[in-house]
């Protein structure tokens, strides 16, 4: 398919749906986030660390602390910190794994399991009711529906990542990493004496 120029295309009233369809869910979902941070008393980006880190190893894909980063979009060190403050409240714990001793992997702790488990069979009985309610035909197009946009999304993200941001003016300018505030700078316009 031909690369589409969104600003130039006329959406029909389905795509339209699908997109407002596709925000409204990332907002009840990152709500759902915020309420689990209430739950295990954590703020809001520690709870989506432990709940991405649970839901890995629930899938059996343990996350690196790189991969974390990545998925929560934060800077490694940020990302060190956070799982420093998860490791210390008894929540993660690091794991050296196999035969090459430097992989590190990051497995939530009983615990964390517990308390995860618990918040899920408190707030997910609407979800799994939905879910369950769902044709298999169905359920099937979403999930490759749902593929193709996380593909074209990740293309996107890439894509930006190696191109400067350009700023109101059009102009490219420096961009901070994703998830963090650049330090302004107080630069004052010199004018040449004619």
């Amino acid at each position: 398919m031909d690369d589409v120029d969104p600003l130039a295309t006329t959406w029909s009233t389905e795509e339209v749906e699908v997109m407002l369809g596709l925000r409204d869910w990332v907002v009840t979902s990152e709500e759902l986030n915020r309420h689990l941070g209430a739950w295990m008393r954590l703020p809001a980006s520690d709870a989506n660390a432990l709940g991405q880190i649970v839901w890995a190893e629930e899938g059996e894909e343990p996350l690196s602390p790189s991969v974390l980063a990545r998925r929560i979009g934060m800077t490694s060190g940020a990302t060190t910190a956070l799982i420093d403050r998860l490791e210390a409240a008894g929540h993660v714990r690091r794991h050296r794994e196999g035969a090459d001793r430097r992989r590190v992997t990051l497995r939530a702790t009983e615990g964390a399991r517990r308390e995860s488990r618990r918040f899920l069979a408190f707030s997910g009985k609407e979800i799994a009711t939905a879910l369950r309610g769902t044709d298999p035909a169905e359920a099937r197009t979403v999930v490759a529906f749902l593929a193709r946009m996380t593909t074209a999304a990740a293309a996107a993200n890439e894509r930006l990542r190696g191109e400067p941001a350009a700023g109101a003016n059009g102009r490219a300018q420096d961009r901070p990493a994703a998830g963090h505030h650049r330090r302004r700078s107080r630069r004052t316009s010199r004018t040449r004496p004619s």
